[in-house]
């Protein structure tokens, strides 16, 4: 297929694109709430990701000063916690660094290391920069740098954020290739510049009709397919 081809550099969403989030954070809960129902588990979670969500905006619109994902995860844990009547100190604590043990999807490892011995990978994600180290480290995820957005005090879909790994990669923007499952993610990045490549994955935010993104995939496979292709 043309226009894929001339790709230099390859940027990837980490959170929901390379590993499950919502299913990692479920079950991190369920283990600090072991006598939790399904139902109780899934209003802790429900919790969890309005406080990621609403924190990250307010950040974003200058409503409060920057603060780390592991500031914001450590508040989520502990908000977590006092809905349940959790607590346990060392509980709470392993909560708070849950979004270093998320399981990457079943296909995110082998597709970056078919990618990586071809291609320049970029990892690049909203978690702090400590949590990237660990979460590449358990989930197997080869790539060749990991950019976190605490590196510019920013949240996806901040402009610098796209900016760092248009700088980091070194060559035109229109040469890197923004991979996501997030649909207002890839539009951010579209706008300065970058290629774009949608990728389905469960819980993900789906292209509008109107999205014009270089590419959109049914599988990371497909992807590549299509980047290793002699």
């Amino acid at each position: 297929m043309a226009g894929i081809r001339d790709i230099e550099v390859v940027v990837f969403d980490v959170l929901g694109t390379l590993v499950d989030e919502p299913g990692g954070l479920r079950a991190e809960i369920r283990a600090a709430l072991p006598e939790s129902g399904d139902a109780r588990v899934d209003e802790s979670l429900a919790l969890w990701q309005r406080h990621s969500e609403r924190e990250q905006r307010r950040i974003l619109e200058g409503r409060r000063a920057y603060a780390s994902s592991d500031v914001i995860d450590a508040e989520a844990a502990q908000l977590v916690a006092d809905h349940a009547g959790l607590a346990e100190p060392a509980a709470i604590a392993r909560l708070a660094t849950a979004s270093r043990r998320l399981p990457p999807w079943g296909d995110s490892a082998a597709a970056l290391d078919r990618i990586a011995v071809r291609l320049p990978v970029l990892g690049l994600s909203n978690a702090g920069r400590t949590t990237l180290l660990r979460l590449g480290a358990q989930a197997g995820l080869r790539w060749h740098q990991a950019l976190s957005a605490e590196s510019v005090r920013a949240y996806k879909p901040a402009p610098e954020v796209y900016r760092l790994a248009v700088d980091t990669a070194g060559c035109p923007p229109e040469r890197v290739l923004m991979v996501a499952a997030h649909a207002w993610d890839l539009r951010a990045a579209r706008t300065g510049g970058m290629r774009t490549a949608y990728v389905r994955r469960p819980g993900g935010d789906p292209p509008a009709s109107t999205d014009a993104f270089d590419r959109r995939y049914d599988e990371l496979g497909h992807l590549v397919a299509e980047l290793t292709a002699p």
